[in-house]
């Protein structure tokens, strides 16, 4: 680069010599410089650059010397270049030796190891056929081992199976036993391809594990139900899942429930007597049987718990068959809780027949029937019709309460028919009449506080009116047959108006009610007549009255007619006339003996229009 930028410096003229404008070098060399532009000259910059680090004094004397110390530091440069390759060679030297010996020594490896491949070239072959043949035995095992897993068990899944008597069965033998059916299923593949003797064998095997599993599940769960027999139980998961497995062989699930039925029923049994004589732990509840005094107490307390120790055994059920699918569970639960049940029925039909034979009184008897038939209905709810002989015990009860109810009923109306009381003095209801109403209050008011359904309790309202109410219109009506028209049917408007009072309270009265209606509109009716002649024989229009009801135009005037002639007819208007300015004064004693303030008032104002 100093080379270069000496080369381009102008060459000086020598002196003396005329220099032509157009060919002096110098005049060349400075044109061209001055033309040179050195933002564009790259190798110009890169020369000044190295030019200004060691050119630092611009004097005559280094300029003349500008050369010498550029060839000068160039062979210096040039002498190092030369030292440092020299380096370099004697490196690259020392290499090529080092690959020459690694290339002697690979050539003696290459001739080596082709000497040895030449002598265990058998033995590679051998290899070679023995890996291969280790593969096909390495996949043949894999299959093996996958067909061994996929259709047989282990060795503690089959301990599992097969287990001791007296062993607990835990959650793992429903997985072993799940692992036996999924195997039993699965080997049907096998019939289907050519290893059908090994799916046969296997099937046979899967099977006989499967009856002998199920053997052994059958009289764990047998012995698990024997043990139920405390008053409340409790239903293991284990057991559960035991049930839900056997459901696949319908007559060991079958038998599994009729011994938990056994065990359950002698526990209930046993529970139902506890609490009739013992009563609870320390005494509370008090037993049953204390409570016989009270009939109606001493019948809900046993129903109560029969409903409740009934709904017990059902949850009971369900929570053991929780995990049965198959249909025909709540069957099953039905006809168990049924078998459970049949047990108390003896003991609960002695009691309740001693209650009602005894015969505490109609409205207890009345009573203690609605209780039996809000039971009956209770406990249908719950267990169906399934369960035959309790439902049928409790309806029999119910139909025996009822007809002896009825009975009495009938007896009471029988003896008021037998000795028929005359109306008092003052013609109002009478004492048998009064009894009468009270005990069919005290019926009707046990009927409306029952809890029997609505349909039940109207069948019973009109049969309790009809052996209660007709007797008591056929008593009034031939205790009053005595009577004077007037007396009949005062007596007769106070006593049906006792009665619709007694019903107004009720429901399901409403036809009664409107009957007594009638009947006391009709007895009205004859008091007004009554009324009607009593004043007109006051007022001495009686016979006036007859006479023209009776006159025939055959029979000439009126006036012909004794007792018709004008004075007559005078004074008895009068009469009539001064009643009418105090009709108070002619009224009949009877109406005084009207009970109702509303019957009366209705009577003086159907006559008073009457009258005019």
């Amino acid at each position: 680069m100093a080379d270069t930028a000496a080369s381009q410096l102008p060459a000086v003229p020598s002196p003396g010599l005329p220099a032509a404008p157009g060919s002096n070098p110098l005049s060349r060399k400075l044109n061209k410089i001055l033309e040179t532009r050195l933002d564009n000259d790259k190798e110009m910059l890169e020369a000044l650059k190295a030019l200004s680090t060691f050119f630092v004094e611009n004097s005559l004397r280094t300029r003349r010397n500008l050369r010498g110390d550029i060839e000068r530091r160039s062979l210096a440069i040039n002498e190092e270049f030369v030292h440092i390759f020299k380096q370099v060679k004697e490196e690259l030297e020392s290499i090529n030796e080092d690959v020459q010996a690694m290339s002697s020594c690979c050539e003696d490896m290459s001739s080596r190891l082709k000497a040895a491949k030449e002598q265990t070239q058998d033995l590679i072959v051998k290899t070679t056929k023995l890996q291969a043949e280790n593969q096909r035995l390495e996949m043949k095992a894999q299959v093996a081992d996958a067909f061994i897993a996929k259709f047989q068990l282990t060795p503690d899944e089959m301990n599992l199976l097969r287990g001791t008597k007296d062993e607990p069965i835990t959650e793992d033998f429903f997985k072993a036993l799940g692992r036996v059916k999924q195997i039993h299923d699965d080997v049907k593949i096998l019939l289907r391809t050519n290893q059908q003797r090994a799916g046969l064998e296997i099937m046979e095997q899967m099977a006989l594990l499967q009856e002998t599993s199920y053997e052994r599940l059958y009289r764990w769960t047998q012995n698990e139900c024997r043990t139920l027999t405390q008053e409340s139980c409790d239903i293991s998961p284990v057991l559960t899942q035991a049930m839900e497995a056997l459901k696949d062989r319908p007559v060991l699930y079958k038998y599994t429930l009729d011994e938990f039925g056994t065990a359950r029923r002698s526990a209930v049994v046993r529970g139902f007597i506890d609490a009739l004589t013992r009563g609870g732990l320390g005494g509370t509840p008090r037993p049953i049987e204390m409570h016989s005094h009270d009939p109606l107490r001493y019948i809900g307390d046993m129903l109560a718990w029969l409903h409740q120790a009934t709904a017990s055994e059902k949850e009971h059920l369900e929570a053991m068959l929780k995990l049965v699918t198959i249909e025909g569970v709540e069957e099953n639960i039905q006809e168990v809780v049924g078998h459970i049940t049949e047990g108390v029925c003896r003991p609960l039909k002695v009691r309740i027949e001693q209650v009602i034979v005894a015969e505490p009184g109609a409205v207890l008897l009345y009573k203690i029937s609605n209780l039996l038939k809000f039971y009956h209905h209770t406990i249908s709810g719950i267990v169906g019709n399934s369960a035959a002989t309790l439902l049928t015990t409790v309806e029999e009860m119910h139909l025996l309460s009822k007809k002896i109810f009825f009975n009495s009923l009938s007896l009471h109306a029988s003896k008021l028919m037998d000795k028929v009381e005359l109306p008092p003095p003052d013609l109002g209801p009478s004492s048998a009449l009064n009894q009468t109403l009270n005990l069919l209050r005290e019926v009707l008011a046990s009927h409306d506080s029952s809890v029997v359904p609505l349909d039940a309790r109207q069948a019973d309202f009109v049969q309790v009116l009809s052996c209660v109410l007709d007797p008591l219109l056929q008593m009034c009506t031939m205790s009053a047959s005595n009577l004077g028209t007037a007396d009949m049917a005062t007596f007769m408007v106070n006593s049906l108006y006792m009665m619709r009072t007694t019903l107004a309270l009720f429901e399901f009265t409403d036809k009664r009610l409107e009957m007594l209606q009638f009947q006391i509109e009709a007895h009205l009716d004859t008091l007004i007549n009554e009324q009607a002649s009593y004043v007109l024989t006051r007022a001495g229009l009686s016979y006036i009255y007859n006479s023209v009801q009776q006159h025939k135009p055959e029979q000439g005037p009126l006036s012909s007619l004794p007792n018709m002639d004008s004075v007559s007819l005078k004074v008895a208007m009068a009469q009539f006339d001064r009643y009418l300015s105090a009709p108070d004064s002619l009224l009949m004693a009877q109406l005084n003996f009207l009970l109702s303030a509303t019957v009366n008032s209705s009577f003086l104002t159907d006559y008073g229009i009457r009258c005019y």
